[in-house]
């Protein structure tokens, strides 16, 4: 067995089945990167070590969204996506606030000005823009002109691809969450990159199991309606894959040892903290 895979099945309500994957498909949903391209190279080396004892399946991987911002290495993240996918994996890459306050900084740097206050200034920093967080314009405008000629047309082709969310048998995956009795063909995109308490709080089940990031926690969020899965990668160096096959759920991380949790998760209560490590 491999020592950095531990497995935790959560309880469901007598009156509800749990959630499941198409038949003969393994998922691997992998949390916010946010900059730390060495711990997604160690996370893909696991998953796909991982996989490779799972033959015949279909391999899915998806990435739920902010890969850029506050870890120094934005850049080689997105050159790691749009270079180097997981080879026999089929790949899903979804949008994260962090990758649309970028892409807004880019065609409209005054409007967009405050990404420099939560991550972008290591962002412009590992493309070799001399950054400031200077709100004046002439300097905004500068930032953003010498941002657009340093990255790569590939980049920003896969940062305007980047899906919304996606749909995979039971589970929904998307970036913050999903706006409470509101269908989800109806979803705000606001909502879907942005959402916070009214999603978090809310205890009934949603029309799909949902999957997300963006909602710091020391080790993975399960509830009986979702899961949150960023760990605050960038500051803790725990980066979080969700594994999903048939009803099965196990949770693969680059620390090598990881807590086991015991209990019912239907108690577990609603966390008023994020661990200290500052909003998403």
């Amino acid at each position: 067995m491999l020592g950095f895979l531990k497995r935790r099945r959560a309880a469901f309500s007598a009156d509800s089945p749990p959630p499941c994957t198409p038949d003969g498909m393994r998922i691997y949903a992998i949390g916010d990167i946010h900059g730390r391209c060495d711990l997604l190279r160690l996370l893909q080396d696991r998953i796909r070590a991982d996989a490779e004892r799972h033959p015949g399946k279909r391999w899915v991987v998806i990435y739920l969204g902010d890969y850029v911002d506050r870890g120094s290495e934005s850049r080689e993240v997105l050159e790691q996506l749009c270079m180097r996918p997981l080879v026999g994996f089929d790949s899903f890459h979804l949008l994260g606030n962090h990758e649309q306050a970028l892409l807004g900084f880019m065609r409209n740097p005054e409007s967009f000005s405050n990404w420099l206050t939560y991550g972008g200034l290591a962002t412009l920093g590992s493309y070799g823009v001399g950054a400031t967080s200077s709100g004046a314009p002439g300097a905004l405008k500068r930032m953003a002109r010498e941002l657009s000629m340093a990255m790569p047309e590939t980049h920003l082709l896969f940062l305007e691809r980047l899906e919304i969310h996606r749909r995979f048998g039971d589970y929904l995956f998307v970036h913050a969450g999903i706006r409470p009795d509101v269908p989800i063909e109806a979803q705000s995109l606001d909502d879907l990159l942005w959402i916070r308490e009214d999603f978090l709080r809310y205890t009934k089940l949603y029309p799909l199991f949902v999957v997300h990031g963006h909602h710091i926690q020391d080790e993975p969020d399960i509830r009986t309606n979702r899961i949150g899965i960023d760990t605050g990668a960038f500051a803790t160096g725990c980066l979080t894959s969700l594994v999903l096959d048939g009803e099965e759920r196990s949770f693969i991380d680059t620390l090598q040892e990881w807590p086991e949790v015991s209990g019912d998760f239907r108690e577990s209560p609603y966390p008023t903290e994020n661990s200290g490590i500052g909003q998403n």
